[in-house]
Parts: structure tokens; sequence; C-alpha cells
């Protein structure tokens, strides 16, 4: 049995919202990814003089094949160098997606390219595929390293395949990436000692030295030296930790001069607490309160080791956090009018939202029981304050992500196909109410969701 009550019944007409400009990255990051994929076929192109037989067809599909995988290593690594103009603009989750999607690309790339080099090859030497493929990884320089980099691609992509990926540890999953850093590197080399693009061609070489080192320094940048910088200057440790509701706790932390991060309402950093089975790994956890320029806080769920062990943190523990990320943020904004949806410890980034949204802000928060409904004094606080809507969903369904329906969103926000709708919640529950509020009428633009599972 679901059950809805209403904590408030005031609204906050406010001051009519202008639409923040929204830029034009999210849109021309795409542009110039396929722009670069045309730059390295233009580069196959201007140095192919002709192709004869079914020899020289499949050397040359192996050439476009091998260019655009080696391209497509530099976007991959780019693409999860955590650079801010693209992460707070495209969206932290939207780039990993394009990142998993990539990946698969360029392993089906490696793999053609592999196999179509190997069959040109042998037609030309008039040999058998095994005879070519010993030859050209024994005798051809640089080789051996380039299949040892195409063996850890593929590994790689198969422990990151779904099947695979609910078998491992975020953790163990995420160090395993660790191995494409030495896969580049070895497949590096290759490309330039036996591309018959490069050999002997000085500007593709140099061209081609300036997107990968361009991508390291990035890399090294944003995920090494920002984030050891920060460590030294902000100082961060653990003020104390609070239960919110079974298996919910908040971690508050104190430190110096915090405003700098420019964490906003929305926003998650990920979080590496200096002590003994934590220091190893740094996970996502969002900001469940405005930042102050002395205190931050994050509301987690325990749902693995390390969520778990956040609730035995001892006040002081160091901590040390990279970001912030992510796009979930005011700035998607498009209505004066706003709903904050959320489910079970989806309300963490909503709670700060709530709290910040200029507008006409309804929070609608669905959990299986009473109890569950984390940080709700400070929800009820916040709707009093500055006379919003709260809605709270309570039932045994909400538990298994049932989603609202239409006609039932619409019952609890009038005009909702005129709201900007915030979407936090387990994934069947985001789907599903997706679904729900399309069919209720909210156009997909307005339509804001960002899934914290990587």
């Amino acid at each position: 049995m679901t059950t809805t009550f209403t904590s408030t019944t005031h609204r906050d007409h406010g001051t009519r919202h202008r639409r923040p400009p929204r830029g034009w990255v999210p849109f021309l990051a795409p542009l110039a990814i396929w722009a670069g994929a045309a730059g390295v076929l233009a580069l196959w192109w201007s140095d192919t003089t002709s192709v004869v037989g079914p020899a020289g067809w499949l050397t040359g599909a192996g050439r476009i094949t091998g260019l655009l995988a080696g391209y497509g290593c530099a976007v991959l690594l780019a693409l999860m160098a955590r650079m801010p103009l693209l992460d707070h603009t495209v969206g932290t989750d939207r780039l990993a997606r394009w990142h998993a999607l990539g990946g698969r690309c360029v392993i089906s790339l490696a793999l053609a390219h592999t196999l179509l080099i190997i069959w040109g090859y042998s037609l030309t030497s008039h040999t058998d595929v095994i005879s070519q493929t010993s030859t050209l990884v024994l005798n051809y320089p640089d080789l051996l390293k380039g299949t040892i980099g195409f063996a850890l691609f593929l590994a790689t992509g198969i422990l990151s395949a779904r099947a695979a990926r609910r078998r491992i540890s975020y953790e163990t999953w995420h160090y395993l990436h660790f191995a494409t850093y030495l896969a580049v590197f070895l497949t590096f080399g290759h490309q330039l000692s036996n591309g018959a693009d490069f050999v002997g061609h000085r500007p593709a070489q140099i061209a081609w030295y300036t997107l990968f080192l361009g991508v390291s320094a990035l890399l090294a940048w944003y995920r090494f030296a920002v984030p050891l910088r920060r460590g030294l200057r902000h100082q961060m440790r653990v003020a104390a930790v609070y239960p919110e509701a079974p298996g919910v706790v908040s971690v508050h932390l104190t430190g110096t001069h915090l405003d700098e991060l420019g964490g906003m309402p929305g926003q998650f950093l990920r979080w590496r607490f200096l002590t003994r089975g934590l220091w190893w790994t740094a996970n996502p956890y969002s900001l469940s309160a405005p930042a102050r320029p002395d205190r931050l806080r994050i509301t987690v769920k325990t749902v693995g080791a390390h969520s778990a062990a956040l609730a035995g943190l001892a006040p002081g523990t160091r901590v040390w956090a990279e970001g912030p990320y992510g796009g979930f943020t005011a700035d998607r904004r498009t209505s004066h009018k706003v709903l904050l949806l959320a489910g079970g410890v989806g309300i963490t980034p909503l709670r700060a939202l709530f709290e910040t949204l200029p507008g006409q802000v309804t929070l609608v928060y669905r959990a299986g029981r009473h109890v569950d409904l984390a940080l709700r004094g400070e929800i009820d606080a916040i709707a009093a304050h500055r006379r919003a809507v709260v809605h709270y969903v309570v039932g045994e369904d909400a538990r298994h992500s049932a989603p609202l329906t239409a006609p039932a969103l619409n019952a609890l926000v009038p005009d909702l196909a005129a709201h900007d709708v915030y979407l936090c919640g387990p994934p069947g529950m985001t789907l599903a109410a997706i679904e729900s509020l399309r069919e209720a009428g909210v156009p997909a633009r307005r339509i804001h969701h960002e899934s914290f599972t990587f």
C-alpha cells in the first residue's frame, strides 16, 4: 500500500527566472570528435596513391581501422580526463556513456585492424595467416609490444561488459582500467614504428605526438596534480558521522578554503578517506547540503564495503576530495517551475538543490517506509522557510523502485508539463519515472537526471 502526504501547501513564486546561457560545449564536443576522425581519414587518403587488388583493399582497410583505433584511444582518455569544461557542461554520466561506447568501438576497430592487416599481408606474401601472424609479431619493430597492448585492451573490454561488471567491485573495476594507460603506451610505439602513414612522414608524426602528449598533459593535471594540490591546500578531515535512516549516514567534513572547490548543489566529488581499508580508492558521493567555506557534507547509503565503512569513520580522519563533478545543477533549469523527484538515497543531491533553487519548487520523495525518509527534518524546515510543497510517497512499492504513474504525478503537481524536472533515484525508478513524465507531457529537454552508477 502506497500513501502520499504533504508537509506544507504554500508556494514560493519568487522572481521569474531568466534562462541561463547553456553553452555550446555539449554540441561542439561530438563535432570536434568527428572532425578529428575525418582528419585521420584524410591522413590515410593523402598518403594512398592507389588501391589495387584484394590484398590492397584489405591492407588499406586495416590501415584505416588502425588509425581510427589509435585516434579513439586518445579520445577515450580525453573523455575521462575530468576536465571541468566538459564535466560541468556535458555531465559526468553522459561522458561515461560516451566513453563506454567509444571503448567498444576502439576494441572493435583494433580487432578489425589486426585481422585485416594479417589477411592482407598474407595475400601479398602468398603465405597462410598463421605464418604471417608469427612473422609480423616476431620480426616487425614494436609489434610484440603492440600485441600485448591489444591484449590488455581486450581484457579490459571483457571485464567491463555488463555481465562481468556485476561480479566485481567498483574499486577493482576502477583500478583495472589503469591497465589501459600501459596499453596505450605500448600501442603508440607500434603505430609510429609500423604505420605506413607515419614512417618517414614527419608532419604526421608531429601531429600524432601533439595529440597524445596533449591528452597526457590533461590526464596528469586533472587526474593527479589537481587532487594532490587540493588535498594539501584544503586539509579536509572528518568532523562527525551521524545516522540519518537505516543504513544511511551523513559524513560532516571540515577544512580550510573549501569555498575554492566551487562545489555547486547537485554536484558530487570523489572522496578518498585516508584510513585503513579506504585510502586506496576514491568513490563518488554527492553533496547533501550547500557547501560552506569551512564545511561540507555527504549523505551515503550502504550499498557496498566502501559505503558501509563510512559509518565507522573516526573524527579527525584525513580526507582528499577530487572534483566537483557533474552537470546536475541549477544551470540546467529552463523554467520558473521545478519538480524535484527523489527515490531513496537519491534525495542527497536534490536536498541541496531544494534549499538553493529559486522559483516555484516542488519536491516529491519516495521511500519504502517512513523511517527510510532520510533528512526529513531538514527538508520540512526548508519547505517551511521557502513556503514550498513537499510530497512524501511511502509504501512497499517504492522499495522496489515502482514508478509514480503519469496520472499520479499530474495529481501531485498541477501544470506538470510546464515544470523542469530534476530526477534522482535507483536506475529502475529513474527509467520508469522518465516514461511517466513523458506521458504526462513533460518535454525531454526539461527532464534532468544524472546517473551516479559508474
